[in-house]
């Protein structure tokens, strides 16, 4: 548990949590939101989209998915554990806790995405909710920038490619 949010505990620690909330806490796993990122990228594989590195730890604050070709990082942050305005919550057990977690994850990401923008890496962050409600749009946002990175000769490598398709059809 972090340092900083230590002092938003009694003692430090947590006093009186019954042992079936404990240990349904414990189970819980900071590997991140499969489900959401296996979204996103089978949305990715269906658009064409290659070149992706997930969880690519290299870069500054792991993206979920980074095209180093590109300089381009892919963020898909949960609506909890992010602290979503739409549909992000705070729990009433432990109010303070949780806000504190929250809003030091928000803070973690602003600091990690300035970061990376010095570092001249392009940083996309999609919210949970979003790819649920349009992953189309989330992939077509991710193709744009994608595209508007590549280099000129690539741009005219595909250009050129897709204009001799288009003959051929």
């Amino acid at each position: 548990m972090e340092r900083i949010l230590k002092k938003h505990l009694p003692g430090g620690q947590f006093h009186d949590v019954k042992p079936t909330h404990r240990r349904l806490m414990q189970g819980v796993s900071g590997k991140g939101n499969r489900t959401t990122e296996a979204r996103l990228r089978a949305g990715l594989a269906r658009a064409g989209v290659r070149g992706w590195k997930i969880n690519y730890r290299p870069v500054t604050g792991t993206p979920d998915f980074f095209f180093p070709q590109e300089q381009v990082s892919v963020f898909v942050d949960g609506c909890f554990w992010h602290g979503c305005p739409t549909c992000g919550h705070i729990p009433k057990k432990r109010s303070s806790f949780w806000t504190a977690k929250i809003d030091r994850n928000r803070q973690r990401d602003d600091e990690r995405s300035a970061l990376l923008r010095k570092q001249g890496i392009r940083v996309l962050r999609f919210w949970e909710h979003d790819l649920k409600a349009s992953l189309n749009k989330c992939v077509l946002k991710i193709q744009t920038v994608l595209k508007r990175r590549q280099s000129p000769r690539k741009q005219r490598a595909e250009h050129y490619g897709n204009l001799s398709k288009r003959e051929n059809l």
